[in-house]
């Protein structure tokens, strides 16, 4: 070990003669200054508490003013049907407000779902759907085009509750939606669109909860599969299937239309392959009480 050089030299400090030392303050003052300290650190405490207890209240003026003013301009209460809170009837799930969504479509493969709904819930939800035309698709033809002017047609109450929908013609293989605002999150295949649209559509067509969900679901499946069949042998099986599933019943839900007649009705629209004569009496029968209620 070897010892280190002192770098500095020691220096005496001398304190400056202007400086005078504080007086030891006694017992009693200490007592007092403490007691002092205590009350207005209540009263501040009770002066934060008073200011907070204003801002809350002006803030529940602001929240009713906006409320007024949503009525008298005659707009949709869709804020407080859908204000994230916790639901019971969809098994607990949390709602969030609904985002605008975008579908791409090739117009030889028109959603017909979308007017189906669209007229089957006029009284009760409004889809809003707009059409555009992607750079990849100059003509949308006859078909695609008749399927505007319908949309077109059906009147939107601006007292419902409303989903917005961009309908882009595209060249595209799939008809897929984007659900989500800020990533690119698809759903593909117009079957698995009606079910995202039955549960934040109105109540009345959420069928989650139902004692035939699990039926639903198989008929929306052979939807699904009807629309990927390449010969007349796996149509007609399929179509089989569907008839086998309706039974003697009104609607493939029972007495009441479901999203399962809506996905059924625009699959056989989509597929000019499949003639009346291919359907059998059951189903002939229950197209036409759908084509009253969509009006497709």
């Amino acid at each position: 070990m070897y010892e280190l050089k002192t770098l500095l030299p020691e220096y005496d400090i001398q304190l400056p003669a202007c400086m005078y030392p504080m007086k030891v303050l006694n017992n009693s003052v200490a007592s007092e200054v403490i007691k002092a300290d205590a009350c207005s650190s209540s009263n501040d405490v009770g002066s934060v508490c008073a200011r907070q207890e204003k801002v809350l209240k002006q803030l529940q003026d602001l929240k009713q003013q906006m409320a007024n003013i949503r009525a008298s301009l005659g707009l949709c209460e869709k804020g407080s049907q859908y204000n994230g809170l916790t639901s019971l009837r969809n098994g607990g799930l949390r709602e969030e407000p609904l985002h605008d969504i975008v579908i791409n479509g090739h117009p030889n493969f028109v959603p017909y779902a979308l007017l189906a709904l669209k007229n089957a819930w006029k009284d009760l939800f409004t889809i809003d759907v707009r059409t555009f035309k992607h750079s990849t698709m100059p003509d949308i033809g006859k078909d695609a085009s008749e399927f505007e002017k319908k949309l077109a047609q059906v009147k939107i109450d601006p007292s419902k509750p409303k989903v917005k929908v961009s309908l882009i013609w595209k060249n595209c293989e799939h008809t897929e939606m984007i659900s989500s605002p800020t990533m690119y999150v698809p759903i593909y295949g117009e079957v698995n669109i009606i079910r995202y649209l039955g549960r934040v559509g109105p109540e009345e067509y959420r069928y989650e909860d139902l004692p035939n969900c699990n039926e639903i679901d198989a008929v929306l499946d052979i939807c699904y599969q009807l629309l990927r069949c390449n010969t007349t042998k796996s149509r007609a099986s399929m179509l089989r299937a569907l008839n086998l599933r309706l039974g003697k019943q009104k609607y493939f839900g029972g007495d009441k239309i479901t999203i399962a007649d809506i996905g059924v009705h625009s699959s056989l629209k989509r597929l000019p392959a499949i003639t009346p004569k291919d359907l059998t009496p059951t189903l002939t029968e229950w197209q036409k009480c759908v084509q009253l209620v969509t009006q497709l």
